[in-house]
């Protein structure tokens, strides 16, 4: 019997050793030994290097934005090259805890801090002083928020809900629309709905019977809300001080420009919230979103850092747009699937069909940039499926220089398009060559 529990014992070592080895080197080649540094002018009040702030895109979970990459202006034919997420290991963490490790397996971040700092918390005001100085009209639009969520961290989730409640005023908040995907967790249903009495009157809760990807379950939310304004947010978000006025305020005097706040960095493993510089969306021929600096010469005039931002694209997850435009527009594509694309999709849309997109720096909220290991396969395969969606519906004779990237993608289906070209036929869209010379001319073909 003693040897018996020795080998026992031996046994259960050696798998929680493999499990251990296995977690510390994932973290140590995915996220310490992949660094680029960006060569940006330190002196330059509104450059600075992001080091970790803003990273490349990886692919992650149904309801996660892409994870940024940074450039500096310059194209370069290597932006093929994907760059891991970046971690930076602190000597405070314990990265052998199990607790940690089936955490981040879990959620995509660290639990034990999330549950840490519960359901809400004070984040630091990362705006430019001079938005201080703006005022916005007390009658602007009212404003649905929706948030979609598939097994998300309850700490997060109520975190996201409580800093809108706490930092936006009542007057412009019609509603805010949780979608709940088909979580799967249990402290996602009736411990969910008993937290979220005390927003009695302004919460809805939908509960999707089948999982729809966080494209269709945005469409979801869509169709219950009754606000001016839909703004889209992601379940780990923290919004910041003054978040909303500034985005109904543009949308209030235009009715179809989309606006987009300044996106600042939680950090997934501290969950520290870290302020963003202005910058701008982009992408390349990969069709991957990434964000473009503002040089200090494109923030010269009477509203300096404060000014909006003509952005060519937008990240996936938070945006603002008036509700009637948003179906005027024609929504989503309801035939792309899960999540990924979708960004693409509806800034092309909006640039070509008559509409603006901008990024108002004066509006600022905290994202948990995520990072899942597993699901890829399946986000992978959903994103191919809808950026061929996005070539063959907008790209034009430009459609080439996306399979020159990607000549593996040219043979696959992308289901049926024709109700989107219809719609482009039927919006007076422009064409992608009036994109490239107006809006996104810094996107270079290849020679």
């Amino acid at each position: 019997m003693r040897n018996v529990i020795i080998k026992c014992l031996l046994c259960g070592s050696f798998t929680f050793g493999i499990w251990t080895a296995v977690f510390t080197i994932y973290f140590r080649n995915n996220h310490v030994g992949n660094q680029e540094k960006i060569p940006l002018k330190k002196e330059d009040p509104f450059i600075w290097s992001l080091g970790e702030k803003l990273q490349e895109q990886t692919f992650q979970g149904s309801e996660q934005i892409p994870r940024p990459h940074v450039s500096t202006g310059s194209s370069s034919k290597d932006e093929i090259k994907e760059q891991k997420p970046i971690l930076k290991l602190r000597d405070d963490f314990n990265y052998l805890d199990p607790e940690l490790f089936h955490g981040f397996l879990k959620y995509g971040l660290n639990s034990i801090i999330s549950k840490r700092l519960g359901s809400y918390r004070d984040v630091p005001d990362t705006r430019d002083k001079l938005c201080h100085r703006k005022q916005y009209p007390v009658t602007l639009p009212t404003a649905s928020i929706i948030i979609c969520f598939h097994n998300e961290e309850f700490n997060a989730l109520m975190r996201t809900v409580s800093s809108v409640m706490s930092l936006t005023p009542h007057h412009i908040l019609e509603e805010i629309i949780l979608v709940d995907d088909m979580s799967e967790y249990d402290d996602l249903k009736e411990k969910l709905d008993y937290h979220l009495e005390i927003f009695r009157g302004k919460i809805k809760i939908i509960r999707n019977k089948k999982r729809e990807g966080l494209i269709r379950a945005r469409l979801v939310g869509a169709s219950h809300a009754s606000g001016d304004v839909l703004v889209f947010l992601d379940s780990h978000c923290e919004v910041n001080k003054v978040w909303l006025e500034p985005l109904l305020h543009a949308i209030d005097k235009d009715p179809k420009m989309v606006v987009c706040p300044l996106i600042d960095v939680i950090d997934d493993m501290t969950l520290e919230y870290k302020p963003s510089p202005v910058v701008r969306g982009a992408f390349n021929w990969h069709l991957q979103f990434k964000w473009d600096l503002i040089f200090s010469y494109e923030l010269n005039g009477p509203e300096g850092p404060t000014r909006p931002i003509r952005s060519p694209a937008m990240v996936g997850g938070i945006f603002a747009i008036n509700r009637h435009y948003f179906y005027e527009l024609g929504q989503y594509d309801k035939g792309m699937n899960l999540w990924g694309g979708e960004n693409m999709e509806i800034s092309l849309r909006i640039w070509m069909c008559g509409g603006q997109l901008l990024i108002i720096p004066c509006s600022r909220v905290g994202h948990v940039v995520k990072q899942h290991i597993t699901n890829q396969t399946e986000v992978a395969k959903a994103l191919a499926f809808n950026s061929l969606r996005v070539v063959h519906v907008w790209l034009d004779d430009y459609k080439e220089q996306f399979f020159l990237r990607r000549p593996d993608l040219k043979s696959l289906d992308y289901g049926n398009i024709s109700e989107r070209v219809e719609l482009r036929k039927r919006l007076g869209c422009k064409s992608f060559q009036w994109y490239l010379d107006t809006v996104f001319p810094e996107l270079e073909t290849a020679e």
